[in-house]
């Protein structure tokens, strides 16, 4: 008489970065469902993976796997350590330091594109060549404000 040893699926969740569409939540799911052992669910709307695994797969080989996709991937603090005392202000300033960067770049391209638009809404506010000084106010707002969009564009277009 013989008995398997086969073990109990483990069960790990994931935050996953870099996603901008649901084909991206679906391409991390297909990669980590071809690995032996791996059921995954990936949900776009909180950027989480739900994997479960047995076998010989570890969880730095599913991160691996994401990485090698092209997208960012680690385990999520556990309850109990965010919710410790003080945790919260460090929990909070965590989130702007995350946001502080976006902000920056809407600052910066509201503050390009009022003039731009008002000069090419007022006929007033038309010298020659202002096309010039529209271009000029203009180009930052394309290539900094919008460098994340360009940055997940490439990356979509590589996959």
């Amino acid at each position: 008489m013989t008995t398997s040893t086969t073990s109990a699926p483990t069960e790990v969740e994931l935050a996953i970065g870099g996603m901008t569409c649901a084909s991206c939540a679906a391409r991390i799911e297909k990669k980590l469902n071809r690995l032996e052992g791996v059921s995954a669910t990936v949900n776009y709307a909180t950027e989480k993976a739900r994997v479960s695994f047995s076998g010989g797969v570890s969880v730095p080989e599913l991160i691996a796997t994401v990485e090698a996709t092209g997208y960012t991937a680690r385990e999520p603090e556990p309850a109990g350590a965010r919710s410790g005392p003080g945790s919260g202000a460090a929990g909070g300033e965590a989130e702007r330091d995350g946001l502080a960067g976006l902000r920056q770049r809407l600052v910066t391209a509201v503050v390009l594109t009022v003039p731009v638009i008002a000069m090419a809404m007022v006929p007033a506010l038309q010298f020659t060549y202002w096309q010039w000084l529209s271009l000029t106010l203009a180009a930052p707002v394309v290539t900094y404000a919008a460098w994340p969009f360009h940055r997940a564009a490439f990356t979509n277009a590589r996959h």
